[in-house]
């Protein structure tokens, strides 16, 4: 499968394509195994901080993996959060890991330049796009500041962050910003919240979060590419369904699947426990929460 071609008709077919992260090698095989079972179209996928800071070892580990489970027409392979400035604060050398990336077979990549200034952002990600473009693959971009362990705003109400659409991807920028980029997707702040990362928070229950429709609807308007939604676990399902219809194409997923598996291994339980929770859960999600169940057949 062409992942820009099936981005795009899910986009247009009000179809969202789930992309589930891996902080965990063996989770690759169940989620691989529940997206063919229910006769969906989902992407594979591992950010910078879950080999760094989880269990998944590389991007070069992760597509090894990939390449062994991996179903066709129902799966796809993507580089998600690689940063130019990562969680600590640090500078990254992100464009040997969109090469590497590139090298090892994925099908789209990821870069994420919102901790820059606006013009900084932009900067960055047009290098990318310019790599990922010669490479045949789509770029995914990210503009404004999605919740949780990318922000400052941990300390502020939600409701009150919601509210005043703090650090929501403004709708002028986000024009400029894909003109100026040429990126293929944008992943936008429109209400979300990422996982926690940090020791003692991995295992919580994140907030429940909601979704500014209207929002995201003048996004898709003015800007007429796919949109992405990172920190997908939480989110009232309603939000959910109202947010594909207005221009979310790909919505990430993370915790939901990775507290399952640690939950097991945490408690002992063995690695093949610690998959049947996650291909359970990678199911339930599938028909109950995204409602993707037989979407490869329409988007294949």
């Amino acid at each position: 499968m062409n992942s820009k071609q099936i981005v795009k008709r899910a986009f247009d077919l009000g179809v969202v394509i789930p992309a589930f992260n891996m902080p965990h090698l063996p989770m690759v095989e169940p989620v691989a195994r529940a997206v063919a079972d229910e006769n969906a179209v989902a992407m594979i996928q591992v950010a910078r901080l879950e080999w760094e800071k989880f269990e998944s070892r590389s991007l070069e580990k992760v597509a090894e993996e990939y390449a062994k489970f991996q179903v066709k027409g129902h799966t796809l392979l993507h580089l998600d959060h690689v940063p130019v400035i990562d969680e600590d604060h640090e500078q990254v050398d992100y464009m040997a890991l969109l090469e590497r990336a590139i090298k090892a077979g994925y099908q789209s990549l990821m870069v994420d330049a919102s901790r820059l200034s606006l013009e900084g952002n932009i900067e960055a990600t047009a290098k990318a796009a310019g790599l990922a473009h010669a490479a045949g693959l789509p770029i995914e971009a990210e503009l404004g500041a999605v919740m949780g362990h990318e922000t400052s705003q941990q300390d502020i109400p939600y409701e009150e962050i919601f509210r005043n659409k703090m650090g929501f991807t403004q709708v002028d920028e986000a024009k400029r910003f894909v003109q100026e980029t040429g990126c293929d997707w944008l992943s936008v702040a429109v209400g979300s919240v990422h996982g926690a990362i940090a020791e003692g928070m991995k295992d919580k229950k994140k907030p429940a979060a909601k979704l500014d429709v209207a929002h995201i609807q003048a996004l898709r308007d003015a800007l007429g590419i796919p949109l992405v939604l990172h920190g997908g676990s939480g989110i009232q399902q309603d939000y959910i369904a109202r947010g594909v219809k207005a221009g979310i194409a790909k919505i990430n997923v993370g915790t939901e699947i990775r507290q399952p598996y640690e939950r097991v291994t945490d408690g002992g339980g063995s690695v093949l426990q610690a998959q049947d929770a996650v291909y359970r859960r990678t199911v339930e999600l599938i028909r109950e929460f995204l409602k993707v169940k037989d979407s490869a057949s329409l988007l294949g």
